[in-house]
């Protein structure tokens, strides 16, 4: 693995489409009307995807021990032993919360902070992560890997393509707007959750960075291995940090939330568990927080002072916490609303509900150990190939 891996990671939004009710994933915006996380223009498509995606399934499947997918959680993805879904607001301080804050609240002060990426005003529009489902009936298709396929950090499998899905930002499968273009498909079956980088399937099938998770494994800390990237720079799955107009509509999100900085804003080099990799973009002092931070927010924070969907999310960063994933500028990534029961203009929650926050209303919980991304850090794995 070079030293340079995920380099290519400066900006990320993603669009994430067809997650079941009550296994929240949302997105923010650039405006009003929905944005996405990464400084690309051209990725800032409004055109409203019209496919009617077979996707909007609720779970059919027999592995819902846990009440969830697979056996998790309801509105969780993998079981209640990974740290994303376990609460973290009696969890005592890290020594470095005041100085990380600090420096977040006179360093970070972009109008896309705490902005979100992928609730808008116009149904079914690309902003935010998209989120599709397979069974056993999809068929699984083999790819060609591009320049952003990291071996052995990337998984070669074949990739289960829902008939009439989309990747994140677009409206079918292939990368036209030049974005992440990320491909995010659970296979309920299979019980997988597969997720690509850079994904452009038009005549042929090219793929960056694919990461295969079992979502019935009991990860260890290191996940799918230390010093290993994923879709997403810190090493994470992105669905599992993913909320929705769903969830909101249920009045609850039960993990952890999805957040992001510009690389300058994170600690060089540097991760905490459950990240298992950084980046070499990262330039930030040693009071900026590293790859895998977990802030929370305050218990003391007025919740009165937000509207009742905002309060959804509000109550999550209060118990669940945020987890600092991949580089980029709006602060939150949620579902798009093209392929979930309810839509964000329906349930009340835009791009800029939780922008009155500031980062005097977050502290950090203990983060442990520290672990440098260096030219030791070595990811070491025998990638999936079916």
């Amino acid at each position: 693995m070079s030293s340079d891996k995920r380099f290519a990671h400066p900006t990320r939004w993603l669009a994430l489409a067809a997650f079941l009710t009550g296994l929240g994933l949302a997105g923010c915006g650039d405006d009003d009307s929905g944005g996405n996380n990464t400084a690309n223009s051209n990725n800032l498509n409004t055109n409203a995807n019209d496919n009617d995606n077979a996707n909007t399934n609720s779970n059919t499947n027999n592995n819902t021990n846990g009440g969830g997918i697979c056996g998790a959680g309801v509105g969780q993805l993998f079981d209640g032993s990974h740290p994303w879904n376990q609460r973290v607001d009696s969890v005592a301080l890290d020594a470095e919360s005041a100085d990380i804050i600090t420096y977040l609240q006179t360093n970070h002060t972009a109008g896309s902070k705490f902005r979100m990426d992928g609730p808008s005003d116009t149904p079914d529009s690309l902003y935010g992560i998209t989120i599709l489902y397979a069974d056993n009936s999809v068929t699984h298709e083999s790819f060609i890997e591009t320049g952003d396929f990291y071996s052995p950090d990337c998984d070669p499998a074949p990739v289960p393509i829902p008939a009439a899905g989309a990747i994140e930002g677009e409206t079918a499968y292939a990368c036209d707007g030049d974005g992440d273009c990320h491909l995010i498909v659970v296979d309920t079956d299979e019980c997988r959750l597969y997720e690509m980088w850079r994904a452009n399937y038009d005549a042929e099938f090219y793929g960056g960075c694919l990461a295969v998770w079992d979502l019935t494994q009991a990860y260890t800390p290191t996940l799918r291995g230390d010093c290993c990237t994923s879709a997403d720079a810190a090493g994470l799955p992105i669905a599992a940090h993913m909320f929705s107009a769903d969830d909101i509509a249920a009045g609850a999100i039960h993990h952890a939330i999805r957040f992001i900085l510009p690389n300058e804003h994170m600690r060089n080099r540097i991760y905490v568990r459950p990240a298992t990799h950084s980046t070499g973009a990262t330039s930030g002092p040693a009071q900026a927080p590293p790859y895998g931070a977990r802030l929370r927010l305050r218990a003391d924070f007025d919740l009165g002072s937000l509207n009742t969907a905002a309060q959804v999310v509000a109550e999550a960063l209060m118990q669940y916490g945020m987890i600092l994933s991949d580089g980029g500028n709006i602060t939150f990534t949620a579902l798009n609303d093209r392929f979930t029961t309810h839509k964000w203009v329906d349930v009340g929650l835009g791009p800029n509900d939780l922008t009155s926050l500031e980062w005097t209303d977050f502290e950090v919980p203990e983060l442990g150990q520290r672990y440098t991304w260096d030219g030791a850090c070595d990811c070491q794995r025998t990638p999936v190939t079916q």
